[in-house]
């Protein structure tokens, strides 16, 4: 009778709350947490209004709550990154960077939300840059009062403001004043419901600054006894008023790549102003114009104004221009052809593809930016000459003309070819219709294990998981606007793209990291009180930080149990399972490996049974994103002392099993199910590589005279070859079952899933309960996976980790597990007699549709149940 289990499990997180069932009794104290990196010690500080902690360190993990916060112990080099909200402050520098490490204050501006600072109900100026040098800021939306400028720069030096977007009324949009220098206010959005207002003032006393790639809308550029000012490829649109003003001693500017366009009405089609004089396209003042230059800017000639009011002399077309100042030599007259605004607190007017911006400015003009006001590159459009200078394609005004882009590889992931088994990447790539100097696009993205969004080029990014598990990308947005625009309703989506990463193995001679008979890894000789627990940490193997280990391989061992029960081990601060390690009987001694997932350096062994029990813990190795892959293969017995009138192991003395001819040269551990037979007197297994110098103190397998017994191991393996000593005053049989090997040219990952239980004949756990086995029976269990996706796309599982437990049978015999699909093997995975409790632990090869067969190879029948641990995926790219 073959019965199948097709149900398939919920996807369960590998850790809950941190509830405990019944009292703990740690007998190792667990360390205390590393206290959280202070601010100052990373390159990046996080502020998030909605997700931020009281007493946040800025961390990504633990945010600041407001951007005073950050700016108070930001440091050098560092980058405040403030996520999407509204931060009803006012931001004042108190801090400078360096030239080579400025202090960087960045909105991360999403499709999800913007970052706005300051609020209409609180007064004052919401950004405050004065007294410090070498700061940049990034995105910000200004809002507040009408009574105040929303963003001053006052006696600073070296000061970036960059994209970020502010309304003028009576007072400017951006004031920088004092005796402030090399000042960049860049790719900005500055508008006004008031004619007349200004954008940017630049006042007495400043020196170098940079106005450049901004939109002004119903707003201008005002420099007033400012010299050496550069204002370079901005768009300024006004209505009937100038869009561009150097007055007093502001002398030795340029004035280039600008459009402007100063007439009335709808900037698709403006008319001409009832008074023209009020809309001189740029005014110079007569104390302003020694060492001043102006040129490759785009006029709209329909306001019907001067196109250059200099030196107080009005100029109606660029000829009389031209022949007045010598200046303007490659300045056009003619309609702008500007398409309908865009955005609405972060606008901007995009170039038409007829319009005489396209390919025409002069690239190498002071203060030119890589970029355009998008965070766009210049790109080429191919229909239209390329009369600029340099490359020939870079457009006037504030925003690039762009050609159609082809986007690749959004929602995949993928393991990085060539890299560490958990890292992965988003191979995202962008193809653009039209040459182009850099990268075109932005995409929004959160890879595991990020909190939060991040913005970047469109380009492949690369993450490494600190553990095996799911990799994903959520929701990533490609946009060619940085952004600027949001959604009519803004909601978050939580869509992802994932797949499954599974880390290495790394074998270490067997070592004894808990003895609760001798005080090791514990500080008495207490047994484990009955239903409760004890704490194991485990902060590093190998060199290897418990952070970046994925699970610990272990050979427990209960014994001098005064009741019958189980063990279970499991990670700290996971709840404790419904799962079994180690079963056990009143004063048997029974091993049992066990793969259990680390989470934060502490693992937890709980004692559910009525009496005490003592516990010893071995190390057998680990798994992280370094070390080798598993092979898994059929079961195969590959040693049995007793076949052909073969003579058991001697006590105190060992045989080598010499694998040569079952495993690669490259293997350099096996696993194998050992099983102890005919044992003439108490003792122990202890397997461990050929050619050690000394036998290993940890056990593999205990035993009494008489018993049957397995225990799954994992062993180093030297030229193929293991030891297996009986260390016993006695003889005994011993059978070998291979389960798979690690080494070279073995890819397969492991991925922690559990533990859990995942079938039990007696209940309906993994579906519909199934009847007891019968004799000579066998039942499908199909492997649960992760499935971060939903869509049944995640690697499947090749092999099954497992705990296989026996109970109830009503005759001796053994279980056998083995690839669906395949006939049983002459092997075994656990032995049992009539009526008792028997567990081993094993790692089964999967077959078809994903399932393993359970044969119950026995006279009576028998109840089965099936605790996972994880699973292998294959980990080739």
């Amino acid at each position: 009778m073959n019965k199948q289990r097709w149900a398939q499990l919920a996807l369960v997180p590998l850790l809950g709350g941190a509830g405990l069932v019944g009292p703990a009794a740690p007998a190792v104290a667990a360390p205390a947490p590393a206290a959280a990196e202070a601010a100052t010690a990373g390159t990046e500080v996080y502020v998030s209004q909605r997700d931020c902690k009281p007493a946040g360190d800025g961390s990504e993990a633990a945010p600041y709550c407001t951007i005073g916060a950050a700016l108070a112990v930001v440091q050098p080099g560092q980058t405040v990154l403030v996520l999407p909200g509204n931060y009803a402050e006012k931001v004042t520098f108190t801090r400078s960077g360096t030239e080579s490490a400025p202090i960087t204050l960045r909105a991360v501006n999403t499709p999800y939300g913007m970052v706005r600072v300051g609020h209409y109900n609180v007064s004052g100026t919401p950004l405050t840059i004065s007294g410090v040098h070498d700061v940049v800021v990034e995105g910000l939306t200004l809002t507040g009062r009408a009574d105040a400028v929303p963003a001053l720069i006052h006696g600073a030096q070296r000061v970036t403001v960059d994209g970020i977007a502010a309304g003028a009324g009576t007072l400017p949009a951006v004031r920088v004043t004092g005796s402030s220098s090399d000042v960049t206010v860049s790719r900005g959005w500055f508008s006004s419901s008031a004619t007349g207002a200004t954008g940017v003032a630049v006042e007495a006393g400043v020196s170098g600054a940079v106005v450049t790639a901004s939109t002004f809308f119903k707003t201008r550029v005002a420099v007033t006894d400012a010299p050496g000012a550069r204002i370079t490829g901005n768009t300024v649109v006004t209505d009937c008023a100038t869009g561009i003003v150097l007055a007093g001693a502001s002398t030795g500017a340029s004035i280039r790549n600008n459009i402007l366009r100063t007439g009335a009405g709808p900037v698709p089609q403006p008319g001409a102003c009832a008074d023209p004089t009020t809309a001189p396209a740029i005014s110079v003042f007569s104390a302003a114009t020694s060492g001043t230059e102006a040129d490759h800017n785009l006029i709209d000639p329909a306001s019907g104004g001067a196109v250059y009011r200099w030196g107080g002399t009005d100029h109606a077309d660029l000829a009389s221009f031209r022949a007045a100042t010598g200046q303007g030599g490659q300045d056009i007259l003619a309609p702008a052809l500007l398409g309908e605004q865009q955005g609405t607190e972060r606008g901007w007017f995009p170039l038409t593809a007829a319009s005489p911006a396209v390919d025409s400015a002069d690239a190498a003009a002071p203060g030119a930016t890589r970029t355009d006001l998008l965070d766009n590159a210049h790109a080429d459009a191919p229909t239209v000459p390329n009369t600029g200078t340099g490359n020939g394609y870079h457009d006037r005004g504030a925003v690039e003309l762009q050609g159609s882009s082809t986007v690749t590889g959004n929602d995949e992931i993928r393991r990085k070819p060539g890299g560490s088994s958990l890292e992965f990447v988003h191979p995202l790539t962008v193809t653009h219709a039209w040459p182009t100097d850099g990268p075109v696009g932005k995409v929004i993205r959160k890879l595991t294990p990020d909190r939060f969004y991040r913005v970047g080029p469109i380009e492949p990014a690369e993450r490494r998981l600190s553990r095996a598990g799911g990799a994903c990308v959520q929701s990533p947005v490609i946009r060619f606007d940085n952004f600027r625009v949001l959604p009519d309703v803004v909601f978050e989506p939580h869509f992802a793209f994932c797949t499954v990463l599974g880390a290495m193995f790394t074998p270490v001679t067997p070592t004894r990291l808990l003895d609760t008979r001798a005080a090791v890894g514990i500080s008495t000789t207490v047994p484990i009180a009955a239903n409760s627990e004890i704490v194991l940490p485990i902060m590093s193997v190998n060199g290897v930080a418990a952070s970046n280990i994925t699970a610990v391989v272990l050979n427990v061992t209960a014994t001098q149990p005064t009741s019958a029960g189980y063990l279970t081990v499991y990670p700290d601060g996971a709840t404790a399972p419904a799962a079994s390690s180690v079963n056990f009987v009143a004063g048997e001694t029974v091993p049992n490996l066990v793969t259990v997932p680390m989470s934060n350096g502490n693992l937890r062994i709980r004692n559910n049974a009525g009496g005490t029990v003592h516990v010893i813990a071995d190390l057998q190795g680990f798994y992280s994103g370094v070390g080798d892959g598993f092979k898994p293969l059929p079961p195969t017995r590959v040693l049995d002392s007793r076949a052909n009138g073969g003579t058991p192991i001697a006590a105190n003395s060992g045989r080598v099993l010499d694998l040569s001819g079952r495993v690669p040269s490259g293997a350099k551990a096996v696993v194998l199910n050992v099983t102890a037979t005919q044992p003439t007197a108490g003792g122990v297994l202890t397997v461990f590589p050929a050619g050690s110098t000394s036998v290993p103190v940890a056990s593999n397998l205990n035993f009494v005279a008489g018993q049957t017994i397995p225990n799954l191991v994992t062993v180093p393996v030297v030229n193929g070859r293991l030891v297996i000593q009986n260390v016993s005053s006695g003889t005994t049989h011993v059978l070998a079952d291979l389960a798979g090997w690690y080494g070279t040219g073995a890819t397969d990952g492991f991925v922690p899933h559990g533990p859990q239980r995942v079938l039990d004949t007696r209940t309906a756990i993994g579906g519909n309960a199934d009847p007891t086995l019968a004799p000579f029976s066998s039942i499908d269990l199909w492997v649960p996976y992760l499935d971060p996706n939903g869509n049944d796309s995640a690697p499947k599982p090749t092999a099954l980790v497992a705990n296989l437990t026996v109970t109830a049978p009503t005759a001796p015999g053994v279980l056998t597990a083995h690839p669906r699909g395949e006939a049983p093997s002459a092997t075994s995975n656990v032995n049992f007699v009539a009526g008792e409790t028997a567990s081993n632990a094993s790692v089964v090869r999967v077959g078809a549709n994903g399932s393993v067969t359970l044969f119950n190879n026995s006279g009576g029948s028998t109840d089965v149940v099936v605790d996972q641990a994880g699973y292998f995926v294959a980990t080739t790219p």
